[in-house]
């Protein structure tokens, strides 16, 4: 077992309340619940000796191993081949049909064997709390409790477990043709899970199947990349919080964005800006409902706020829409392969960062099958927040990168106020709603008059990412598909020439350079996977279509073996941050649409 293997060798599974990661060892090295942002149960990738793990895998030294999913669901087939015999581990979680939020949730792994004699063995080393809760533990033949405050888990398999110290184990051999199974289950202290039966799992299996058969049939999507799209959408289901329809930036906290560095962040919340374009990217795809889900979860933050001192939204929430998210470290995790400090909560909850108000407009605008559902309560709290944000958008902040280097005038956040005013006129012309659209006009003109005067740097010609300086920035690849700048307009062509020369990397693309422009924060990061698609995006728009499409293809090639992606892309290629980033996959859809639509304009 591989102390810490790479983050981009591992699987996702969940059932929209949290989620699972398993490694291509069949190691279950990150789980939280009962939800996305819960105290970890299994957090072996952040310390290997505290974190805890679920090992279910072949007891023999020469196994290759070998990750695939099911096709078309998020159910994770682990396979093992070796000298004796070829196995598989089978890794789902039933998803919540519900809506409802619930403190129960299991984790099926069901082992089969299809060739020759495999000894497998079961290492089961539940760690409550980030490792800083005990527990007790009662065992039972083939049934094990693990009672810790405020939380159970329960263990079931089909073979004999025995007491090791505060955990168990087990050992099995099976032949071809035979199969066996373990189903952890987290739930209140008191509850009891349904009985591990063969016939039980088996349907739970199946079912699981036809639910994601069925949700993903309502894609829409016919382009040129559908089982990349799809495994991209269905991570962006499994990375929604059911019960309000809030999407988590990615399903892990602390991994880093350089090994050995200080960049680790908790990412298990809900940022306005992810969610925001996620609407757009569930849109192109057919997915309504959950596009729906989100823009009423992010309507009821505005209404939250209104009549209160202060700024009408915040960065980022918790799930439920608790602006609370106080950042703590865990002095006692050792970090991903010593990469600390490792961080619960997010202090960048706090910080000001006004591009938000752009892109929760741009959420509440998509289509109209979106916008003409808000009530009139909902409608006038939007215009509330608009007459308040032109008089109050004119201010330096710390920007979409959240850098801790100080607050500038950042040209994103004003391009982004720019789009909340236009958007917020299209709206209120499109419904006949009740707005001052002049003031919200002048307020647009003037946002525009600064972007074109201030942002825009005659010795890199190019908009820069803020008013006092020439550093460039990628984020301002969405000029674009906002439609700031036409795609082919003079200025913006420029910007694009400069950021190829100064951001680009053999295709992948860099946020901006740190050493340019301190961010507050040592050492550096590998290119950022969204800008890469960005730049696909503004590629396609701007008719670059052989290069586009060069780089989109060549994105793919660091996808991992499952079709997912973090973060970063680190020196060597290999995956950097939290994973698996909803972020990336939501970006991927966008550029893919854009890119297929140009492609098929072209007859290409």
């Amino acid at each position: 077992m591989d102390r810490y293997p790479p983050i981009a060798e591992h699987g996702l599974v969940g059932d929209l309340q949290t989620a699972a990661l398993v490694s291509s060892e069949g190691v279950v090295d990150w789980f939280a619940a009962p939800r996305f942002d819960s105290p970890s149960i299994f957090a072996a990738l952040l310390d290997h000796d505290r974190g805890g793990y679920f090992q279910l895998a072949p007891e023999h030294p020469d196994v290759t191993c070998k990750q695939l999913y099911y096709p078309d669901t998020a159910v994770l087939m682990t396979r093992f081949m070796s000298p004796d015999g070829v196995g598989e581990v089978i890794d789902f979680m039933p998803p919540d049909r519900t809506g409802i939020a619930t403190d129960t949730h299991t984790l099926i792994r069901v082992v089969r064997v299809v060739r020759g004699t495999v000894d497998l063995r079961l290492d089961c080393r539940p760690r409550f709390d980030y490792g800083r809760a005990e527990h007790a533990l009662e065992v039972d033949d083939r049934k094990a409790v693990f009672r810790a405050p405020g939380i159970d888990a329960h263990l079931q398999t089909t073979f004999p477990l025995e007491r090791n110290g505060r955990d168990v184990r087990g050992r099995v051999t099976l032949r071809a043709g035979e199969f066996g199974g373990a189903v952890f289950t987290v739930c209140a202290p008191g509850k009891t899970p349904e009985p591990l039966t063969v016939e039980g799992v088996t349907k739970q299996f199946w079912d699981v199947v036809d639910y994601w058969h069925a949700w993903l049939r309502k894609s829409r999507y016919r382009g040129r990349w559908p089982e990349l799209v799809h495994r991209s959408v269905i991570t962006i289901k499994l990375l929604t919080y059911a019960p309000t329809g809030a999407l988590v930036a990615a399903a892990t906290m602390g991994l880093p964005e350089q090994v050995g560095g200080e960049r680790n962040w908790d990412y298990r919340f809900t940022w306005v800006r992810d969610g925001a374009l996620s609407v757009r990217a569930l849109l192109d795809l057919g997915f309504a409902e959950e596009a729906t889900a989100f823009v009423h979860w992010l309507v009821q933050r505005l209404r939250e706020r209104e009549g209160k001192e202060g700024e009408p939204l915040q960065t980022m929430y918790r799930i439920d829409g608790n602006p609370d998210l106080p950042e703590e470290i865990l002095d006692h995790f050792e970090g991903y392969r010593g990469s600390s400090p490792v961080r619960i909560g997010n202090g960048a909850a706090d910080q000001l960062q006004l591009d938000i108000y752009g892109e929760a407009l741009y959420a509440i605008s998509q289509g109209r099958e979106l916008a003409h559902q808000a009530s009139y309560e909902g409608w006038r709290t939007l215009a509330r927040t608009l007459d308040w944000y032109a008089d109050a958008w004119d201010r330096p902040d710390e920007g979409i990168w959240e850098t801790r280097g100080g607050r500038k005038d950042f040209t994103y956040s004003r391009l982004m106020s720019w789009v909340a005013f236009d958007q917020g006129l299209q709206l209120a012309e499109r419904f006949r709603r009740p707005a001052d659209l002049e003031k919200w006009r002048t307020a647009r003109d003037a946002v525009f008059d600064q972007v074109m005067r201030r942002g825009w740097s005659e010795r890199e010609r190019a908009f820069v990412q803020h008013y006092d300086g020439d550093v460039l920035d990628a984020s301002l690849l969405i000029m674009p598909r906002v439609r700031f700048l036409a795609p082919q307009d003079p200025a913006w062509l420029s910007t694009l020439d400069a950021m190829e020369r100064r951001l680009v990397s053999d295709s992948l693309v860099y946020r901006y350079d740190p050493s340019a422009s301190p961010d507050g924060l040592r050492g550096s990061e590998g290119t950022f996977s969204l800008c890469t698609f960005l730049y696909v995006d503004a590629l396609a728009r701007a008719g670059r279509l052989p290069l586009a499409r060069y780089t989109f293809e060549k994105m793919q090639t660091y996808a991992n073996h499952v079709g997912l992606f973090a973060e970063e892309v680190g020196p060597k290629g290999e995956q950097l941050g939290n994973f698996p980033q909803a972020f990336t996959h939501l970006s991927l859809i966008m550029a893919a649409v854009t890119l297929d639509e140009a492609l098929d304009r072209e007859g290409k």
